[in-house]
């Protein structure tokens, strides 16, 4: 008989009920990761005036977070696992937090480049244990369920922080300013902080692993060549310079594999678990999980490209347009749980083919009508895209996840989210570097169109997913 099993049932109605609001702390901190991605964008401007900022600071203001949180993913899950996934959720909450006052407070443009660092690593070691201590926290029949919150969550927190970046610029409460836009993160991150510290029950790890600092270092110097290279490609095209430091990367990536597997094969601990890519759903997972969030990326600022600068929408008129969407994305995350149940990994495939169909109608549209769109006739195609996106990308990870015992998943914890980012790197590099060096309507139309085809086929890759697991819940 298992130990939740022994208990009385009001005691483990009480633990379910502490999941759940542990859960809101995990979704808190989730929330606080993700809407920095975007919001700092809104207030750029402000804060160069302000500071004073170069255009190159102006790019380390965006890029150091992202570059910063994706290098420590893989270390950060291993830390997790060594002392313990609540441990080092709780400290990383707490250092998010204290980075984004930082940020907040900073008084040069150097200052600010330096707190986002930190804010960056601290953000990547509370994503790295998210996974990990949700598969451990709740029986794997409500897998589908928490990674739909998770997912949605996630996806509105990218989506409202331009538009609550707006909104405290124009607001400016208190004088603050751009301040603002970091210090929203203080009674978040205190909340967030409390509810884990309160509910969050999980012990140390049963078994006892080693940091591999080689290894460490080693990826970290290989993701950070490859997403700088991607980033650099993205603002500046494939000069030489970009290119040398891509294969120098590439390189490196190759010395880390070899590493890795080197010390697999003595028996020991490497962070890059090979033996997760034996499971088929997961590795076919990997290869839909990037090309999807590459093909996501892409997409948002393609239309963003294309809406304001070659439409010449506002901001609003933007946001307004791709408001359908993101209710659409929402609605496909919250149902996605109950149709997968019901049609499996059809399901998947489904959501991204109707995505696609779209986002060709899309392109066939802007192409017939020249560029004058009618919003009432798009709004129907604009939601049914973003339904199709939520059922597809919500339950992706918890299908890769679904034939794993919880070591592996705990392994897992670090990868996805690094998975997730060299495919936002991926996207936006090839976009930015093929499509739109000249900004034409036509242009436009060719990239909505290459987004179908690749949407498209994705949804047929995504039929060889195997279907979920059927298992107890624990």
């Amino acid at each position: 008989m298992t130990e939740t099993a022994a208990r009385p049932p009001e005691e483990r109605a009480d633990d379910a009920a502490g999941a759940w609001i542990a859960f809101g702390g995990c979704l808190i901190a989730v929330f606080m990761q993700m809407i920095d991605v975007t919001i700092v964008n809104t207030a750029l401007p402000s804060l160069t005036a302000d500071l004073g900022a170069s255009r190159q600071a102006q790019l380390l203001v965006v890029s150091a977070y992202s570059l910063a949180f994706a290098c420590t993913l893989l270390t950060a899950a291993r830390i997790g696992e060594l002392a313990g996934r609540r441990a080092v959720f709780l400290v990383s909450v707490a250092a998010f937090t204290g980075a984004s006052v930082w940020c907040g407070i900073s008084g040069s443009a150097g200052e600010l480049i330096a707190a986002r660092v930190v804010q960056g690593m601290a953000g990547a070691g509370m994503a790295a244990q998210t996974i990990a201590i949700l598969t451990a926290t709740f029986p794997r029949d409500r897998h589908g369920q928490v990674f739909a919150l998770y997912g949605a969550t996630a996806g509105f927190a990218g989506m409202l922080g331009p538009i609550l970046g707006g909104a405290l610029l124009t607001l400016n409460p208190w004088g603050l300013g751009w301040h603002s836009v970091f210090l929203l993160n203080l009674p978040l991150g205190v909340l967030a902080f409390v509810l884990a510290l309160r509910y969050l029950r999980l012990g140390r790890p049963p078994t006892r692993t080693r940091l591999d600092p080689g290894g460490a270092v080693l990826s970290s110097v290989a993701l950070f060549g490859l997403l700088a290279a991607l980033a650099d490609a993205q603002q500046n095209g494939w000069r030489a310079g970009t290119v040398v430091m891509l294969v120098a990367a590439l390189l490196w990536a190759a010395v880390f594999f070899a590493q890795q597997r080197g010390k697999a094969r003595q028996g020991g601990n490497p962070l890059l678990r090979f033996d997760l890519f034996a499971d088929r759903g997961f590795a076919i997972g990997s290869v839909l999980i990037t090309v999807f969030f590459g093909l996501f990326t892409a997409f948002v600022f393609a239309v963003s490209i294309t809406l304001q600068d070659e439409l010449r929408f506002s901001p609003w008129r933007t946001g307004l347009m791709m408001t359908p969407f993101a209710l659409g994305a929402g609605a496909g995350a919250l149902v996605s749980p109950i149709l997968l149940r019901r049609w499996g990994v059809r399901t998947l495939a489904a959501g991204i083919t109707a995505y696609g169909v779209c986002v060709a109608i899309g392109a066939g549209y802007l192409h017939v009508c020249a560029g004058v769109i009618s919003l009432p006739l798009a709004v129907g195609p604009i939601f049914l895209s973003g339904l199709g996106v939520g059922l597809f990308g919500v339950q992706l990870p918890p299908l890769m996840l679904s034939r794993l015992d919880q070591q592996q998943m705990d392994a897992a914890s670090g990868l996805l989210p690094t998975i997730e980012q060299i495919g936002n790197g991926l996207g936006l590099a090839v976009l930015s570097a093929v499509f739109f060096r000249v900004h034409t309507l036509a242009g436009s139309v060719t990239v909505f169109a290459a987004i179908a085809v690749v949407a498209l086929c994705l949804g047929a890759l995504a039929l060889a997913l195997p279907e979920r697991k059927a298992v107890a819940p624990w």
